[in-house]
């Protein structure tokens, strides 16, 4: 029991793993003890600079670019291929969001917004399946934890309409992924992250006190927090979690 919730020797990558949730976790996992964390962003400066900065806490690897589109999520497990054999856990955090008013919702942010929230961690997952295959076996399951939002659980007055839908169809994917999955000794879970200070959560970033009256727990999210909860599925301690979204809150869903 000591050792439930070790992630020893595990391979990891994170989408979007160069700052905000992402980042959280990849310092999470590397401090239980993963042998090596790759992360991707679009941005390759900025991708390759949090690489090293993560690098502090064990093995951080940059592989920049683009999982919106087929032909970058190609690359990117190529490349991952060319490197290991099997991947243990895949965190499916990349995602994008859009606000504009009803009357004036554009085509082009919804299509962003929809693609990169709920496209593409089905067909990354889709593409990695055979390293996470090969991670897998009865007694040791590999992981695929999806990013969604509480705003796909309950509704935000804000009008981010492609958000709070992909993140809802990011949630009901998850489960049919997971029964599917769970036959190849893969567990697929999710994350309803509440507010965290991050580039895409501005407010919880630069407002955290102000907002923190409307949460329940008085605060907003620690790295501490989301790390936890990332860590605690990806581990042996989350095996017989299968298709759940964990909502990590503050109490916010049930308050709204």
């Amino acid at each position: 029991m000591k050792d439930i919730f070790s992630l020893n020797g595990k391979v990891a990558l994170v989408t979007g793993g160069s700052r905000g949730i992402g980042a959280m976790i990849v310092q999470g996992f590397l401090e239980h003890g993963c042998s090596r964390v790759y992360i991707t962003a679009r941005k390759a400066a900025q991708c390759d600079a949090a690489a090293k900065e993560l690098s502090m806490y064990g093995e951080c690897i940059s592989i920049p670019g683009d999982v919106s589109t087929q032909e970058g999520i190609a690359s990117l497990v190529a490349e991952i291929s060319k490197r290991e054999s099997k991947l243990d856990i895949l965190v499916n955090n990349a995602g994008a969001a859009w606000g504009a008013e009803f009357d004036e919702f554009p085509e082009s942010g919804w299509d962003k917004t929809v693609d990169l929230n709920m496209k593409t961690p089905f067909f990354l997952t889709q593409a990695l399946a055979p390293l996470l295959r090969a991670a897998s076996s009865k007694g040791r399951l590999a992981k695929v934890i999806n990013i969604a939002s509480i705003d796909g659980v309950s509704i935000n007055p804000m009008e981010t309409y492609p958000y709070a839908a992909s993140k809802a169809g990011l949630i009901h994917m998850t489960k049919r992924m997971a029964l599917r999955l769970i036959k190849d000794n893969i567990g697929v879970t999710a994350i309803a992250p509440g507010a965290f200070a991050s580039e895409m959560n501005k407010v919880a970033r630069d407002h955290g006190d102000a907002i923190s009256a409307a949460i329940p727990a008085g605060r907003i999210g620690t790295p501490e927090d989301m790390a936890g909860a990332a860590i605690y599925l990806a581990s042996r301690a989350g095996d017989y979690v299968v298709g759940s979204t964990v909502i990590v809150d503050g109490g916010v869903t049930y308050a709204r």
